[in-house]
């Protein structure tokens, strides 16, 4: 293992999620030494891996879940664009949306110069109307995440990982299955299509998106129906291309602006949506996921995609929120198969949500990028354990590490210039045991818990 990474022990991790509630170690770690031109392209290694699994959960920052995580890089303070520094309030997982599109990504970031202040979090706003005030400053109660807490104990916390775009779950969505979302040399898709009611191929003929230029000019409505043939594809092109097989699983295309047809990144890509893949492919329920299990039939590669009262979005649902359960419902089904042996899971947050965050981006790029920080959990046999990463990741070392573990070759994108998640692995070493993460609510409860059927996130 290389890279800036550090090991907490489980006796150092039972103390702290016993003391996180008042723990106010604020400030930031220092620096990242890597830039955008010295990230790690390493080729593909020899690897027991033969199944990758990425689970995609909803807005959140790092500093909400992670902010007293101890030998993270969080913080328990925040600054305002009033020049003072104030208090994160501890909360409950249940939370107001903020707004989280491209204009809450500039503003929050208070850009000055090359470098983000992080200080604008106090002008958040929720469907364009100011938010309670310093409502952005917060953390959620680990007491409520804890499965993740103990994921990140037995597995790696990675906590310098941005998102690709500083923009919301439409274009997250398109990133971590395609490296980015350019259209063309000089524009990339930002934001959400015009129809809020479905984002993807069947939307209405007028609907639209806009876009970014390569000097970041915002073009509101500018950009094509969001039925989309990449230039450079995407990675079921390549994954097709080398015979691996996939699968994608998200709640069903139920009524108006429903999850299913929201989140599915591959609704919005015209080959899939309207070929034979959609069927073949596309498997819905999410919950699918523990039959394919069960039945030995997993897919090289899967992309899960919760139903909204699993997902970690902020969305005050009468305490309805199973998101950190239903993480651990997954990695227990498949840490007590035969697959453990040969699978890595990758568990990343989409967006930042509007919710507090103090690390400024990495670097800039000309489309849009880096976002901000997000969660990232990585579990494996080939991991060690309590491990906390610190080096720089986006979401395009996710697409990487997917390229280098199947000889895929590469999209060219993010993919190309990303640091791969490859070294976190140790493969010359026998792998561990599973140990089981404990949790309310296994497989079978969510096979029978039936599908919230509720609006989702309108960014």
């Amino acid at each position: 293992m290389n890279g800036r990474i550090a090991t907490l022990s489980l006796a150092a991790f039972a103390f702290a999620i016993g003391l996180a509630g008042c723990s106010s170690h604020g400030g930031s770690a220092p620096g990242l030494p890597l830039s955008a031109g010295a990230l790690d392209r390493r080729p593909a290694t020899s690897t027991p891996v033969q199944h990758i699994v990425v689970m995609v959960q909803e807005n959140r920052s790092f500093d909400d879940f992670f902010a007293t995580y101890p030998g993270a890089d969080g913080t328990t303070t925040g600054k305002t664009s009033k020049g003072k520094t104030i208090p994160l309030k501890k909360a409950h997982l249940a939370a107001l949306d903020l707004n989280h599109m491209r204009a809450d990504y500039l503003t929050d970031c208070d850009l000055q110069g090359s470098t983000c202040q992080m200080d604008g979090f106090d002008k958040a706003k929720i469907n364009g109307i100011p938010a309670p005030p310093n409502y952005a400053y917060q953390y959620a109660d680990p007491t409520e995440i804890k499965p993740y807490w103990t994921i990140a104990s037995q597995y790696v916390l990675a906590d310098h990982m941005f998102q690709t775009q500083g923009s919301g779950s439409f274009t997250a969505h398109q990133d971590l299955i395609a490296a980015g979302t350019k259209i063309n040399n000089t524009q990339s898709i930002v934001d959400v299509p015009s129809n809020n009611v479905y984002w993807g191929c069947e939307a209405k003929s007028t609907t639209k998106t806009s876009l970014l230029t390569t000097k970041l000019k915002y073009l509101t409505w500018k950009g094509p129906f969001p039925c989309f043939t990449y230039p450079t594809g995407t990675l079921r092109d390549l994954l097709d291309a080398k015979g691996v097989t996939w699968r994608y699983y998200a709640p069903h295309h139920q009524g108006n602006n429903k999850t299913g047809a929201i989140w599915n990144a591959f609704d919005a890509i015209d080959a899939v949506r309207n070929g034979p893949e959609w069927q073949t492919n596309i498997s819905m329920p999410e919950t699918n996921v523990f039959n394919d299990i069960a039945n030995g039939t997993l897919a090289q590669v899967s992309w899960v995609i919760p139903d909204q009262v699993d997902s970690d979005h902020p969305h005050l649902m009468n305490g309805q929120y199973h998101g950190p359960e239903w993480i651990a419902s997954v990695v227990n089904a498949i840490g007590k198969s035969a697959y453990w042996k040969t699978t890595t899971i990758v568990i990343v947050w989409d967006d930042w949500g509007g919710l507090y965050d103090h690390v400024p981006p990495a670097f800039f790029d000309n489309l849009g990028g880096l976002g901000f920080r997000v969660p990232m959990l990585v579990v494996s046999p080939y991991v060690g354990t309590g491990v906390i990463d610190h080096n720089q990741y986006e979401f395009g070392s996710i697409v990487k590490y997917m390229e280098q573990t199947f000889s895929l070759g590469t999209l060219g994108l993010t993919d190309q210039r990303a640091r791969s998640l490859a070294g976190m692995f140790h493969y010359s070493k026998p792998p561990r045991a599973f140990s089981a993460i404990p949790s309310k609510h296994d497989a079978n409860w969510f096979l029978h818990q039936p599908p919230d059927d509720e609006p989702v996130d309108s960014e």
